[in-house]
């Protein structure tokens, strides 16, 4: 990581002012959940429960969030709020109310979780993924973005879309590590998107990029090891709770 930090800057020292590199800024993302898909998942018994409640259940659970930006750290963060949707519990979205903190210098993520209503602070070193960069470009916010696929959790797949005109090697969640920002990202067997809607660019107050330091202090294997036992219950969705916990 601290290489690809270094590339980035010698880079912007190279081409200069004139280069068209954005070095900091505002992404809203908007998130979409597959409900129908998550439900497939479940156990036959759970499904029989839930088919009472089928005509209510919208097909995507939409949310919003803002990834605040520059070259030496990012604050992914809920953004505006989506009005309607459904009230069933079953049915809602998860980690709705994650705040990820990454410092690209010290490489190094702090977040705020709640996870059935206990809060923990998460601090840990950022994720390593080995993504593999294809040749596939697609224009996402009126940038040109290229084809990456990752694993996480040993063999969760995860395509990403990133561009190189963001300098910066970060994304939704705890995801980066990319010559650029991700600006695309999809979890198939999470049945989930985020996809950037706009790019502002406008630079980050020092207060854009504060968390809460309240919260049970832990790390990602900690969080692991802590909530396993507490979805041992929960049959196939199971892992899936925990993924949505870890991302």
């Amino acid at each position: 990581m601290k290489k690809l930090q270094l590339i980035c800057i010698f880079l912007l020292t190279v081409f200069g002012a004139n280069a068209q590199f954005t070095q900091f800024g505002k992404i809203e993302y908007e998130r979409k959940v597959n409900i129908k898909r998550q439900l497939n998942d479940l156990d036959d018994e759970q499904k029989q429960w839930i088919e009472k409640f089928k005509a209510q259940i919208p097909d995507f659970n939409t949310s919003y969030f803002d990834l605040y930006f520059n070259t030496s750290k990012s604050l992914y963060k809920p953004g505006k709020e989506v009005e309607g949707g459904t009230k069933l519990w079953f049915a809602q979205s998860p980690a709705n109310d994650n705040v990820v903190l990454t410092d690209f210098g010290t490489e190094k993520v702090k977040a705020n979780k709640t996870v059935f209503e206990q809060k923990f602070l998460v601090e840990d070193s950022m994720r390593k993924i080995e993504w593999k960069i294809s040749d596939e470009i697609r224009t996402i916010a009126n940038y040109k973005c290229r084809k990456a696929v990752g694993k996480i959790f040993d063999s969760v797949y995860v395509v990403a879309f990133y561009t190189e005109d963001i300098m910066v090697s970060g994304g939704p969640e705890m995801f980066g590590g990319l010559p650029g920002m991700i600006l695309q990202l999809a979890i198939p067997r999470m049945h989930t998107t985020w996809v950037a809607q706009k790019i502002d660019m406008v630079k980050p107050k020092d207060t854009d990029f504060t968390t809460s330091d309240k919260g049970k202090k832990t790390t990602q294997k900690e969080l692991y090891e802590t909530l396993k036992t507490s979805f041992k219950d929960w049959g196939k969705y199971a892992d899936k709770n925990l993924w949505w916990t870890l991302i």
